[in-house]
């Protein structure tokens, strides 16, 4: 009665000639061909397969053994430098990238292995330590030129808003106009900036329509200047202030 024998599972031909490279301890670069074909000959009479292209596969590897077999008993073919061809050289690299792919895909299931080991917390911070942010100090950052300077001018531009007189509007009711978009105003100033590079602060806000938007404006200069997108500089006191862009 025959002992039923337990194959081992492999992924594919190349995977069956790796393993019996391996199980005989033979050098890769001088693999006996006779010898290993005959053991994977063995081996395919023993697998049971109802899937064909699995099983073509190991059939194509065999031909391939048997191919090179032949070529090996034959004279070995001299390529163009004049070197005798290795009928095996083909079969060698395709092991030898095989294997180092296996080794790889070994290595990348190790690292999940370990991923699924480690735990995080989710980041749970006090309220008053989330919502902190680092003070600015605008005096350190414009350097010689002064908040006071920024603000005597707005003052002028505000006040010469409330002195414009609508000599027909004025006379009824007060009309409401809509809120201003920071956002878009941002966009604006930016875009302002990116096209003059130097530029005057007084008549950039000389240029707005409202109050509002000279209030509104002259937050987004400073927000600009703490991110760094503007720098502003004056040659005397009492001179206007010119805004640098270094808006992309």
């Amino acid at each position: 009665m025959a002992i039923p024998v337990k194959l081992e599972a492999f992924e594919g031909p190349l995977d069956l000639l790796l393993h019996l490279i391996e199980k005989n301890k033979i050098d890769i670069y001088d693999i006996p061909i006779v010898e290993i074909t005959e053991q994977y000959l063995d081996y395919i009479r023993q697998m049971e397969s109802d899937d064909m292209n699995v099983m073509s596969e190991f059939l194509v590897m065999a031909a391939t053994l048997v191919d090179i077999k032949c070529r090996m008993l034959l004279p070995k073919e001299v390529n163009e430098e004049g070197e005798e061809e290795d009928p095996r050289a083909e079969l060698v690299q395709k092991l030898l990238e095989y294997k180092m792919y296996k080794f790889m895909s070994f290595a990348l299931r190790d690292k999940q292995i370990d991923a699924a080991h480690n735990l995080y917390r989710k980041q749970q911070l006090p309220e008053e330590v989330a919502a902190y942010r680092q003070p600015v100090d605008y005096e350190e950052l414009i350097g010689d030129m002064t908040l006071n300077r920024l603000h005597e001018i707005f003052k002028s531009i505000v006040r010469r808003q409330e002195d414009k007189i609508d000599p027909i509007r004025s006379r009824y009711g007060k009309i409401e106009k809509d809120e201003i978009d920071m956002d878009i105003k941002t966009l604006y100033v930016e875009a302002y900036a990116r096209e003059h590079k130097s530029f005057s602060f007084r008549r950039l806000l000389e240029k707005q329509k409202s109050r509002a938007e000279i209030i509104v404006t002259f937050l987004i200069i400073l927000e600009l200047m703490k991110t760094g997108k503007i720098s502003i500089s004056q040659e005397h006191i009492f001179d206007d202030i010119t805004i640098i862009s270094n808006v992309a």
